[in-house]
């Protein structure tokens, strides 16, 4: 593994000093009355970054009712003025990319064309949305109880003010995909961001109120979910969460008690399968990106690979050769293949999870050490083999540049074992014959299945909803689902002429009977 020197310091951000620049952007937050502060902590080095306000739970009760009386006048807007906001958004954020790319890397300590695949994805989902929304929110008819007596029409409305907890690992995409439906539906958004990537997403926002959101509809508050959390759940109309599952249960048990509708993504442990007809150097490096983009820090990163017996030493070795060449560096540019690690809670699991395995018999074969001569969080690309069922990552989500290679000797065991979760977010299926492939592929128990990718297919369609079954969530992001969700349907059906229930003057007895004839009569009209 080659290491690429830092070509910039990290001390500076495009265009401004960093600290005149952090605190610019932490400006944005909502103020508390008395807040305290934390340190951010650039991963690349361990230095600091900036001071964070913490705010309490009086400060963001008062940040939802701010956001209520917003949210009226927003969700007055007509659809089509709201979709131009978004349309230039997306504009904004082409057009800005080079900032946001040095603040994703300064907070996550990713590298430079991981952080690119946040800003493509964002900007596709406000384009999306802005050319779409006006048409997925209008009033649909809807076939009423009695053909042409009766018109019924289907309309949506905004649930009112959303709730988001947005993670550190994708901190301008994790927060893009979800604000923007919230926002183009008409809702007003109060947004926890983790502290760790906090800028990236007071950036967005900011570039949102320049695209012309108004005042108010849009809030970050920045606290410990210890002191905030109630607040953040007991004032939502809805909560959308991205985080671990462990969390993610907590917060529902809770939202259920408030009858307060949700959505999550959760964890993942994600499977690859490599048929035995796979082209081997284009699986090798599509499993390179599988599973170390992010420096695996993303919940649909593969962290198992199944390799037909009959390939597996091929692939095996093409996929150790492709780990080996990896540039790991520093650089805020586009020389290095993977970054750092974000946090040293994430260093430690990793460690834990690869010591544990080798001490059981695992076997490395690239990678499997930190490398604090690179910076305090870094840790090797690594690819084990001979990992069994009593070793913490084979069936814990690890959520790193750690993945264990397995073989299989059919297509049959190859679906049992990656269905052998208590996970079900995204997998990977590679093989020249892309139908039978995407036969594999709907025999997975996961909410994206990427046939000859590792995830990038499904996560930029943001056309296609994505989300997870079993423990990796509920509800879908992107998509029609992605926006309808934060929409409350109302149907609205008006009966004219006759009544749907007999007048006084006609018997009950001949009234149903009638009734009947035309029910039957009903069930042959054409659709």
């Amino acid at each position: 593994m080659s290491v690429v020197a830092p070509a910039t310091t990290i001390g500076a951000v495009r265009g401004a000093p960093a600290s005149a620049r952090a605190a610019e952007l932490t400006a944005r937050a909502v103020p508390g009355a008395e807040p305290t502060t934390v340190q951010m902590v650039a991963p690349f080095t361990g230095e600091p970054i900036t001071s964070l306000p913490q705010i309490g739970d009086a400060d963001v009760r008062q940040a939802f009712a701010r956001a209520r009386e917003a949210q009226a006048r927003w969700a007055a807007t007509p659809v089509a003025e709201r979709a131009k906001v978004f349309l230039r958004l997306h504009d904004l954020i082409l057009a800005n990319q080079d900032e946001a790319l040095d603040l994703m890397q300064v907070e996550t300590g990713k590298s430079r064309l991981d952080a690119y695949d946040e800003i493509a994805v964002t900007a596709m989902a406000a384009a999306y949305y802005g050319r779409k929304a006006a048409k997925l929110l209008a009033p649909k008819r809807k076939a009423g109880a009695l053909p042409v007596l009766t018109r019924t029409t289907e309309v949506r409305h905004p649930k009112g003010v959303v709730s988001m907890i947005s993670p550190w690992n994708y901190p301008l995409a994790l927060t893009g995909l979800d604000a923007i439906p919230a926002l183009i539906a008409g809702n007003a958004l109060v947004q926890k961001p983790d502290n760790q990537t906090a800028l990236t997403a007071l950036w967005i926002q900011e570039l949102a109120g320049k695209a012309g959101l108004p005042e108010g509809v849009w809030q970050i508050v920045l606290g410990r979910g210890s002191k905030i959390g109630n607040a953040l759940l007991e004032e939502a109309d809805y909560l959308a969460f991205t985080g671990s599952t462990d969390t993610g249960k907590g917060l529902a048990a809770r939202a259920a008690a408030l009858l307060t509708s949700y959505s999550m993504e959760l964890g993942g442990k994600n499977p690859m399968i490599v048929l035995p007809d796979a082209d081997i150097d284009k699986a090798a490096a599509g499993a390179t990106t599988a599973c170390f983009s992010s420096a695996g820090q993303l919940c649909v990163s593969v962290e198992r690979i199944y390799v037909h017996e009959s390939i597996r030493e091929s692939f095996t070795q093409a996929f150790v050769n492709r780990t080996r060449a990896m540039r790991l560096g520093t650089e805020l540019g586009y020389n290095v293949d993977m970054g750092s690690l974000t946090s040293t809670e994430q260093l430690a699991t990793i460690s834990k999870h690869v010591d544990d395995a080798v001490g059981k018999g695992a076997t490395v074969l690239a990678g499997g050490k930190a490398r604090p001569d690179l910076g305090p969080m870094f840790y090797e690309p690594t690819v084990l083999t001979d990992v069994t069922e009593d070793m913490l990552l084979f069936r814990e989500e690890t959520f790193g540049p750690v993945v264990a290679v397995y073989g299989y000797t059919d297509t049959d065991e190859a679906v049992v074992r990656a269905n052998d979760t208590r996970y079900g977010l995204n997998a990977s299926v590679w093989t020249r014959d892309t139908s039978a492939g995407e036969r594999v592929a709907a025999r997975i128990h996961a909410g994206t299945v990427n046939v000859n990718d590792g995830f990038g297919a499904a996560f930029a369609s943001v056309d296609a909803p994505m989300g997870g079954m079993g423990e990796s969530g509920v509800g879908r992001r992107n998509g029609v689902e992605g926006l309808l969700k934060y929409t409350e349907a109302q149907t609205i059906a008006t009966q004219r002429g006759i009544p749907l229930r007999p007048g006084r003057a006609i018997p009950s007895r001949a009234w149903t009977a009638g009734l009947t004839v035309g029910l039957r009569a009903l069930k042959r009209l054409p659709r």
